[in-house]
């Protein structure tokens, strides 16, 4: 299924034009809407798919899921690529989780991430993954979870209380106003034992911010973990427009934990 837009941004009134992502090589793939029964909302799914994908078809592939794929999908989509050629790391499906829209009510991503991150997390566990995974060739083994400000917060709650639901996680310049409970207490169980958790930290990001995230990892690093703990620093790194670098540094860590890539 090609992957398409809607959008009427030069269209008339009344009208509304229908714009082909699969013109965009490095964001064609698929889109699906999907109607939660968790949240009782629908999702707007956009899916890349890797650069070889059709010319290898017994291949599975990494799965990245990127929270707040309205801004996230098409800024990450294509950077990938660039990730594949210049650092070597390998090719992914990345799935942009939208809400078509950035003011609420349609975008309820402070409500997702924050009071009902519960309930998100099953929409993610129950629905999403597996429409993914059925529609993909997706490798189970390698679900990456992506997240930014408020985003990163989900990605930390997500390792604390399901760990074994992503094999990485990166949580770029978490917000201080959301998620502190986890400070106080340990994470749950996992059965898997190579688990990975990146936090990265822009240190021109808003004092507040950055100040919790780094404590928060200190605070971390005393404790018996589940998953391997990383935290990087960008150095006049903001805390939005580095979101590109966050995940270039998060996945080389994921990735190459040993940092035997070039830089």
């Amino acid at each position: 299924m090609a992957a398409t837009a809607l959008c009427s941004c030069s269209a008339s009134p009344g009208t509304q034009r229908v714009i082909p992502l699969n013109y965009l090589p490095s964001l064609a793939g698929d889109y699906f809407p999907l109607k939660s029964a968790a949240m009782g909302s629908t999702y707007h799914i956009y899916v890349r798919y890797p650069e070889d994908y059709t010319a290898k078809p017994n291949v599975k592939y990494p799965v990245v899921y990127l929270l707040d794929g309205d801004s996230a999908f098409p800024l990450i989509a294509p950077e990938h690529l660039f990730l594949t050629y210049d650092d070597k790391l390998p090719e992914a499906i990345i799935v942009g989780i939208a809400y078509g829209s950035f003011a609420p009510p349609v975008n309820h991503r402070e409500i997702d991430f924050g009071p009902r991150a519960a309930d998100f997390q099953r929409f993610l566990a129950d629905e999403l993954i597996p429409a993914v995974e059925k529609r993909t060739r997706a490798d189970p083994d390698r679900r990456i979870l992506v997240g930014q400000s408020f985003g990163g917060n989900f990605v930390l709650y997500s390792a604390f209380t399901m760990p074994d639901l992503f094999w990485g996680r990166i949580a770029s310049n978490p917000s201080a106003r959301m998620h502190s409970e986890l400070m106080a207490t340990a994470p749950a169980a996992a059965h898997l034992d190579n688990l990975r958790l990146v936090v990265v930290s822009g240190t021109a990001n808003n004092p507040e911010g950055r100040g919790a995230a780094l404590n928060w990892v200190g605070q971390w690093r005393k404790r018996q973990l589940p998953w391997s703990l990383d935290e990087i620093d960008i150095p006049g790194g903001t805390h939005a427009a580095d979101f590109d670098n966050a995940y270039r540094l998060g996945l080389r860590k994921l990735f190459d934990p040993a940092g035997k890539l070039a830089p």
